[in-house]
This record gives C-alpha cells, sequence and structure tokens, in this order.
C-alpha cells in the first residue's frame, strides 16, 4: 500500500511539473476584461455626505476591490483636504477682519472719550 500512494504521489508531482513547464502554447494570456461596476459617485460635483452614505464598493474574492476602494479613498481625501484647505483660508480672513474691526473700534472708541471728556470740560467751564 505505500509503495503504491508514493508511485500515485511521484506521478501526480511530475504531472504537474510537466504541465507547469510545457505552459502550452507559450502566448501570453490576454488582458483581462475591467468587471467594474457603475462608479456611484458624482463627476461633476464634489461628493456630499449622502453620496458617501451611499456609496457601496465592489466586493470581490478577498475582500473589496482595491483599485476601486483606493480611488474612492483618494477622491474623499483630496475634497476634505480642498474643504480643510478653504475652511482654513475663511478662518485666516475672518480672523483679519476681526482684527481690523478691534482696531478701527478701538480707535474710535478712544476718541469718543478724548472729545466726550473735552466737551464735558467746556459744559463745566
Amino acid at each position: 500500500m505505500f509503495w503504491f500512494l508514493l508511485i500515485a504521489l511521484v506521478v501526480v508531482v511530475a504531472a504537474v511539473a510537466l504541465f507547469v513547464a510545457g505552459g502550452g502554447s507559450g502566448a501570453a494570456l490576454p488582458e483581462a476584461a475591467a468587471d467594474r461596476t457603475v462608479w456611484p459617485l458624482p463627476a461633476d460635483r464634489p461628493m456630499a455626505r449622502s453620496d458617501v452614505e451611499t456609496l457601496r464598493l465592489p466586493v470581490a474574492l478577498r475582500g473589496y476591490r482595491m483599485a476601486e476602494t483606493d480611488e474612492a479613498l483618494d477622491r474623499l481625501g483630496a475634497e476634505l483636504a480642498e474643504r480643510d484647505a478653504r475652511i482654513a483660508e475663511l478662518e485666516a480672513a475672518l480672523a483679519g477682519a476681526q482684527a481690523a474691526a478691534m482696531g478701527g473700534g478701538g480707535a474710535k472708541a478712544a476718541g469718543r472719550t478724548e472729545g466726550g471728556d473735552g466737551e464735558e470740560g467746556e459744559k463745566k467751564e
């Protein structure tokens, strides 16, 4: 029985080795056709929260399709970075406007106080 299993194992290993080494016709395999699903994210506008909530990434044999998942995450990252930059720009503009208002408002308030004191002084005399 042992010899039979040993010979069967040798025959199977030899057959697999010949199959792999032979390789058939030797021609390269043709490119696989892309089996991508329709892209659910809008291409003509920035993504909204509802777009992200409805996003369903296509599933492959061992999980999500890496290329499509990476593409979706790259786009989300780029749009978030763009929004963060815009928010920072607007916050800087707001801080500048507030600083200008405080600087201009402080001078006006000081002028009123001085003018008010001067007027009261004139009235008292």
